[in-house]
Order: C-alpha cells, then structure tokens, then sequence
C-alpha cells in the first residue's frame, strides 16, 4: 500500500565518467574499465535507493550518455537502430514549434545545441540491450526494478525525412513504435515485469489540437503498438512537462484535454503524472473515478526542478492531498520525474527519494497500514552520531 518509488534517471557517482556514445553495450563491457565501472555504478543506484527505503527500485538510467541536458534519453535508440545518419541541427522550417524559445534562455541553448539524425532509410530494429542492462540492475536486488525508457513518439518531434521511403512522419513514428515494441517484448522474455514508457506525447498534443484531432487519435494507436503483447507485463505511462536540465519545456501544463484518454484509451497499468511542481492543479480531476480508476495512479510528491530537499512532513501532506481524490490502494508516491539527465546531485536526489519513503509511512501510520523499513531515517545508521555529552 502506497508503494514509494522515483521516476527513473538518477545522478552518477563523480567516478562514472565512461559513456558508450552509440556503441553496443557488448563492446563496452569488453573494456574492463568500463565492465567496472558500469556495473559498480549500477550497484550504487540500487543501494542509494534501498538505503532511502524505496519499494520500487530503477536502474537510473545509467546506459545514457552523459551528455548536455540530457539528449541521450531519446538518442540511444536512434543510434543504435538502423534508418537514421548524422547528427544535425535542426531548421526553423522542420523544428517542432513547441521547442522554440527566445535568445538568452537556457532552453534556447538546450534545443539549439543538440543535434539529430536524419531518417535516411527505412527504421528497423536492432538491439537496445534492455535486457542486459535489466539483468545487471535486477541482480543487485531483491526488490524489484523498473525499467524505463523514452517512448518511440517523443523522439519523432526531432527528426527530418531525407528519404523517399517515408511519405510522411506518421510512417516514421510507427516504424520506431513497432522497433520499441520488439526490444520491449525482448525485455518481458529476459524476466522484466514492470516497464515504464517515458513521454507519449498526448498531453502536449491535446493542449495543442484538442483530444479529438486525428493527429491525437493517431498517437494513441502509435503508443498502443510500441506496447503490444506485454499484458503479464505492470506497464507505466509516465508523464512530466520536461526535464532537460531540470526544465520544465511548456507553459501550458495542465492534463485535462488528455485526462480521458491516458485512463481509458492508453494500455497500461499506472499513470505517473507531474503534481508536485505545479502545486497539484488538476488532481480534483480523479475524484469521480474515486475507487474504480481503470489504472493506479503515481504522484509526484517531490518536484525535481526544485534544489531544496523535502521533508517527510511536506511528502505526507502531499499524499494526504492526492488521497482526498484517489483511493490509497490506487496510489503510488514518486518525484515528478527523475533527477539525471544533467539534473541535481546524488545527495539532494537521495535526501528527496527517501523523504517520498519516510511521507508514505507518515501516512501509512495514519491509516492503520504497515509501515515500510526507511535505513535512512534509523538514527543509530547515521554516518555522524552527536555524543550525549562532551568528549574530553
């Protein structure tokens, strides 16, 4: 019962400075400098989380490149996958419009300093390694890890046809939904019960063109693909509004336009969405679903674009809120959304992850509900301990 966990990306150990930029996990691990470093970095997330007393565990998305603002949550697959070539910047002509912001601000750097291949042939899949990167994660623990990754959609708003074996984006998109759908089935068969889908864009397009457009309609099917056949599989939908370097990337945030169509036409299990950074607007939209939500539904109680390091208290209250709406044995208590991708560091990411596992047994207490094992919170665990009384 209300089950503790963050979203996914998780900020390395100064140490891990190895990145595979585009190569096969399989060739990186024959450098034992790099096999060392991986999974002891791996290992680090794993024990970071436990000791914070998270009941849902992620491998802190430790595969991607570090890289500026986080570009290689969507670029792995497209590095790695065939139909694609170059790195390249995008023209005002091509380039989405909800990616375009003034001279002067830290987005504009973002989306003007990363570059995309182009799509020259047709998409086929080829091995993410998901699998693997699963294993080694899950062998660290008993508790059981979450695997995310981005959806196939949101890459699409980057790339430029430069072929004539795509008429149009919309062949792109499915191509890339049917080439995730195979690594995704390739990571159910290595074991994996619980996946995370990391932004289908309905939220940004319903805003955008109204939960009617053909152009939503088609995304849901997109998505809907790119997760067939993984029904034994507790598939997530999460949902935030950015995370490049810790930003948020639209200004009209609100899920309403998309609330109906993330509950009853998306596949999938729980829908993460953003709370906490904006103050909780739209959580009254659950209240007539009370009990009978057709997916649990994950909170974020801590916000990751903020530096200071919650308290359990504030996270309780958090909870509290959500649960005037949602049934607590449908809710799950997370961050908005990961702490990587050029994000906080590993202290503000820790003391923030184990204040969502220290909150959900303020409330767990509260409700008469077993309380969870936090080794963050044991005072006779802490690194320093005060003496009673003066030494010497």
């Amino acid at each position: 019962m209300l089950p503790a966990t963050v979203t996914g990306s998780w900020p390395r150990p100064r140490w891990f400075d190895m990145s595979m930029w585009g190569r096969p996990l399989d060739t990186c691990m024959l450098d034992v400098r790099f096999r060392e470093k991986f999974q002891d970095a791996m290992a680090v997330v794993i024990s970071d989380e436990e000791r914070a007393g998270l009941d849902i565990l992620t491998h802190g998305d430790f595969h991607c490149d570090e890289d500026f603002a986080g570009r290689s949550w969507h670029h792995y697959p497209l590095q790695r996958w065939t139909g694609f070539e170059g790195d390249h910047l995008q023209s005002e002509q091509t380039r989405s419009p909800w990616l375009k912001y003034p001279p002067g601000t830290l987005l504009n750097e973002i989306y003007t300093a990363w570059r995309w291949p182009r799509v020259v042939d047709r998409i086929e899949h080829r091995p993410l390694d998901y699998p693997k990167i699963w294993r080694i994660a899950q062998g660290k623990s008993a508790r059981p890890v979450r695997f995310g990754t981005c959806c196939s959609q949101v890459m699409g708003l980057f790339l430029d046809i430069h072929t004539n074996k795509y008429k149009d984006n919309r062949e792109v998109l499915w191509d890339m939904a049917v080439a995730m759908n195979t690594e995704l089935l390739a990571l159910r068969a290595a074991g994996c019960r619980c996946i995370q889908i990391e932004e289908p864009t309905l939220h940004f397009m319903a805003n955008t063109f109204g939960p009617e457009d053909e152009k939503v309609k088609f995304m849901i099917e997109c998505y809907n693909r790119e997760v067939q056949g993984l029904d034994d599989v507790e598939v997530w939908i999460h949902t935030c509004w950015g995370n490049p370097n810790m930003q948020r990337v639209m200004e009209d945030t609100s899920y309403k336009a998309s609330f109906e169509l993330y509950l009853n036409e998306m596949r999938g299990d729980v829908w993460t969405i953003e709370t906490k950074d904006r103050g909780f607007a739209d959580i009254e939209l659950f209240g007539s679903y009370k009990g009978k939500l057709p997916k649990k539904i994950c909170i974020g109680a801590v916000s990751h674009r903020v530096l200071q390091a919650d308290r359990a208290e504030e996270v309780a209250a958090s909870i509290r809120t959500a649960l005037r709406h949602i049934a607590p044995e449908q809710l799950i208590v997370s961050s908005d959304c990961g702490f990587g991708r050029q994000g906080c560091n590993r202290e503000i990411a820790f003391y923030k992850a184990t204040a969502i596992a220290q909150g959900c047994n303020i409330v767990r207490k509260e409700l008469g509900l077993d309380e969870r094992e936090v080794p963050a919170a044991n005072a006779s665990l802490q690194l320093d301990i005060v003496p009673k009384t003066a030494v010497g």
